[in-house]
């Protein structure tokens, strides 16, 4: 199963902001979309990915300020990413390594998509659920 699979039945939209975002407008998002990340833009550029735990961290070691902070301040810069050709096993070793839960899907400098590790979790209990069930049909026939 491949990252396309899971966005044709997630669909593309992706809702992104600007660098210059304040974490609280941030934090207002992810809770009125009840998403757990965002991606940064910089016009059409992809410059980074701000997540609930980044948020968490800022507030953290700077108190509630840190909600004033933009996320230019607060991002991963160095965003990791897929296309729509990886797999779902390439997808969760590069969440597992990252230890992180949100990977954008990027091709050619665009921005296609974004999936969480619920969907892949999800796919993954999909595609075992079918193992399954064709092994039982194996066995029976």
């Amino acid at each position: 199963m491949s990252v396309s699979e899971i966005l044709g039945g997630k669909g593309d939209n992706v809702i992104t902001v600007s660098p210059e975002t304040s974490l609280v407008e941030v934090a207002k998002i992810l809770a009125k979309h009840k998403i757990g990340a965002l991606v940064a833009k910089d016009g059409s550029e992809v410059c980074g990915i701000v997540s609930e735990r980044d948020i968490v961290r800022h507030i953290a070691s700077d108190g509630a300020e840190a909600l004033q902070h933009t996320v230019g301040q607060c991002m991963t810069k160095a965003v990791i990413s897929c296309t729509r050709a990886d797999t779902i096993d390439t997808v969760m070793e590069k969440m597992t390594a990252g230890r992180f839960r949100h990977l954008p899907v990027i091709e050619d400098g665009e921005l296609l998509g974004i999936i969480s590790i619920g969907d892949v979790v999800k796919r993954k209990i999909e595609q075992a659920e079918r193992d399954a069930e064709d092994l039982k049909r194996y066995i029976a026939s």
